[in-house]
């Protein structure tokens, strides 16, 4: 049974009460506040401050500070006045159990409206980086989209141009060729005329085509040479991803790399330890496989070792976890078993039907190890989680309420499974 808290102090105002509870040396992680407008409990095994408040407080304006070895709670009153006690002074254990009982289901229920509220932020969170990665993913592919269109509007203007002028350069060639060859019919014409007139013409004729040919010569010569050929080296920039680099993000690219990098360095951490398994050894399933054969055996401790090193090739099954808190229930490694089991819980989320039957488990495994520590009140809110889910199980059932009695004080401590 938990050690009640006597050595506690408080103080009021007329709208504020301030409660001292000293934690005698326990951790901060260790302490559990439980608040609601009409009940408080502060627990850290194996002890327990429980208070049934005088009048009902606002819990929402409420608040707790847990640290130099003290838990300081600030409570606001609903109607402002001096209270004459702290606590209410009946003895009456069944009004006191009616308050508890109302008061850790109206704990529970906010606790489940938190925890919904935080996954529907969380989804609203996600939903909305998600809209706006892809507003900027869209207005950057547009904005590459702009450069390429006018890229190529600039280039389809230039070759445009270029045809224009190559159209107006063979024009101007053409209509120089044709003057050419009127000069050359007309020059042949006097020629014809002037050998008709005598070999004093003739000579003429042949001086002047001598020099027709003479200057065909001379603008042969003056065309260029031909440019010579050869290869033109290209040479590009190595880049880890595929995507050209115009059109990526190099930013997030570093930040991908990097926490692969990190890791490849968290896994190769215990290569060193591990390189002398067999690939079957390394195969989570098959050791989640082994440890439940060792146990069905009875060899707890063989299946505890075939776990562990499951979980450490794999820490996101939850059912290892959860496995393995049985074989510490059997063994009596009863805070191990709460560990596990806290752990198997917090990879079973979402809570859905299809794991319904292992958060039931897990909920009964923890709330077992709670019972055979004689934090029956802990234990009895496991129960009720897992009869919650499977409400038709009897033995379920029938353990709960055994836990009921021994919290009322009206039956013997059970042994629970």
């Amino acid at each position: 049974m938990p050690l009640l808290v006597t050595d506690f102090s408080w103080t009021q105002t007329d709208s504020t009460v301030y409660i001292h509870v000293p934690l005698k040396g326990a951790k901060v992680g260790k302490v559990d506040v439980v608040s609601t407008d009409e009940y408080l409990k502060v627990h850290y095994p194996p002890y327990l401050f429980e208070a049934f408040l005088f009048e009902p407080v606002d819990d929402d304006r409420s608040s707790a500070k847990v640290g130099n070895g003290v838990a300081v709670i600030t409570l606001t009153k609903r109607i402002y006045r001096m209270w004459e006690h702290l606590m209410l002074t009946t003895d009456d254990k069944e009004k006191k159990k009616e308050i508890r009982e109302r008061a850790l289901l109206k704990f529970q229920e906010k606790l489940s409206s938190e925890s919904r509220s935080k996954a529907e932020k969380q989804q609203s969170d996600k939903k909305y980086a998600l809209q706006t990665m892809m507003k900027l993913e869209k207005e950057e592919r547009d904005g590459i989209q702009k450069l390429k269109d006018a890229e190529r509007e600039k280039t389809t203007a230039e070759l445009d141009a270029w045809q224009l002028r190559e159209k107006h350069k063979a024009k101007e060639e053409e209509q120089v060729k044709l003057h050419n060859q009127r000069d050359d019919q007309h020059k042949l014409k006097a020629m014809t005329v002037k050998q008709q007139h005598g070999c004093s013409d003739r000579r003429n004729v042949k001086l002047d085509q001598r020099g027709n040919e003479t200057k065909c010569k001379k603008r042969q010569a003056d065309l260029p040479a031909p440019r010579p050929s050869g290869n033109i080296q290209v040479t590009f920039t190595p880049r880890v991803f595929p995507t050209a680099l115009r059109e990526s993000r190099v930013q997030e690219e570093e930040e991908w790399l990097n926490k692969q990098a990190e890791a490849r360095r968290a896994v190769s951490t215990d290569v060193e330890e591990l390189k002398d398994l067999t690939e079957e050894n390394m195969n989570p399933d098959w050791l989640k496989d082994k440890g439940d054969k060792c146990f069905a055996t009875g060899d707890y401790l063989s299946a505890v070792n075939a776990y562990n090193l499951a979980i450490r090739l794999n820490r996101k099954i939850p059912a290892l976890y959860s496995n393995r808190a049985a074989c510490h229930l059997k063994l009596r490694n009863l805070h191990k078993a709460i560990e596990d089991s806290s752990q198997a819980l917090d990879l079973l989320i979402p809570p859905v039907a299809a794991n319904a039957a292992a958060r039931a488990r897990a909920h009964v495994r923890r709330g077992s190890a709670f019972c055979q520590l004689q934090l029956y009140a802990e234990g009895l809110q496991d129960y009720q989680a897992a009869l919650k889910i499977d409400c038709h199980n009897e033995a379920l059932q029938a353990d709960t309420q055994r836990i009921r009695d021994i919290i009322q004080g009206t039956a013997a401590n059970p042994e629970t499974q």
